[in-house]
């Protein structure tokens, strides 16, 4: 018998969003051989997640041959510990915002195979590395814009974890003093103004505060998202372009503080919100340009994530299950 049979060829990649967790079967090229995705807040513990997930997973287990051929698997989720397996008061997950989760461990005992688990915006990163827009870099920073803000940061090649893993919550660093009340606890934090969310909640003040004439008065303020926002914005609405110019300025801004301690080649933005593509990215360029130091000018690369959807993440879970 060959010693063929013996090998595993496969990987599962668990991007675990707010929102989303999609799950892919990876092969070690890169490739995406099947997925399959929950809805994440739909649960109200974690036992129950890991059990949705586990029975999602099972008919795409079988697509590639049964749990025999898979090797690992790995996760990127929110507040997400790499060094403990655990996901530790994640403020956008209703199941994991008031404690510790051991996940990696709650996975590994249902499916059986080694589990490994990151940050997911530092899946992310590691996604753009190994099959994205920073192959070849070694000083980058990957800045997801979803339900949060997350970030992910690398330097001289090597992922940032700090003492403890969590290092490099950009997301939380506070850009208003006394600001919108964050879900981590803290006011004036990056994420209350520049995720998804964030965006969202400065259409609503407008709206509330102001009268101008806007074609988001149409609908009910607690129902307007960031893709109405831009949808408006893209008809030539004054004020939904000015909220993207209001919510890129905060962003480019916050990117220049974070070129002074770690001097990037690239920003690299990826989730949902980077489909306004110049709607966000030209004001986010121009106020960085406005507030860098001048030694910085110039140097860092401005780019959005080449792989699509949640492959980014998808995919950097997958290569966080290889490393096993």
């Amino acid at each position: 018998m060959s010693d063929q049979t013996n090998i595993k060829p496969y990987v599962i990649g668990l991007d675990l969003g707010g929102t989303n967790s999609v799950f892919g079967i990876v092969d070690a090229r890169g490739e995406i051989k099947a997925t399959t995705a929950i809805k994440t807040g739909a649960y109200k513990t974690a036992d129950e997640f890991v059990n949705a997930s586990v029975e999602a997973l099972e008919p795409v287990i079988e697509q590639v041959g049964g749990i025999e051929t898979i090797k690992a698997m790995g996760v990127g989720a929110p507040n997400g510990n790499y060094y403990n397996g655990t996901i530790e008061f994640a403020p956008n997950l209703p199941w994991a915002h008031e404690g510790v989760v051991p996940l990696a461990k709650m996975f590994s005992d249902k499916l059986g195979v080694p589990v490994a688990l990151t940050n997911d915006a530092n899946a992310a990163a590691i996604g753009e590395m190994v099959y994205g827009v920073a192959r070849g870099m070694k000083n980058f920073i990957v800045i997801t814009l979803g339900t949060g803000v997350g970030s992910g940061i690398v330097v001289n090649g090597q992922l940032l974890y700090g003492c403890d893993g969590f290092a490099g919550e950009l997301g939380h660093v506070i850009v208003e003093k006394n600001g919108r009340p964050c879900g981590c606890g803290r006011k004036g934090c990056l994420e209350a103004y520049c995720s998804a969310t964030g965006v969202a909640r400065t259409a609503r003040e407008l709206l509330a505060t102001t009268e101008r004439p806007s074609l988001l008065r149409e609908m009910r303020p607690e129902d307007i998202t960031s893709l109405d926002v831009a949808i408006a914005a893209g008809k030539g609405d004054e004020l939904a372009n000015e909220i993207y110019q209001f919510t890129g300025h905060m962003l480019g801004e916050a990117c220049a503080n974070f070129a002074a301690f770690s001097s990037p080649e690239a920003f690299i933005f990826f989730g949902g919100m980077v489909k306004a593509g110049e709607l966000i990215m030209k004001p986010i360029r121009e106020s960085y340009d406005e507030h860098v130091l001048k030694i910085f000018k110039g140097k860092a690369k401005f780019l959005v994530s080449g792989l699509d959807g949640a492959s980014a993440a998808v995919l950097g879970a997958s290569a966080v299950g290889w490393e096993i």
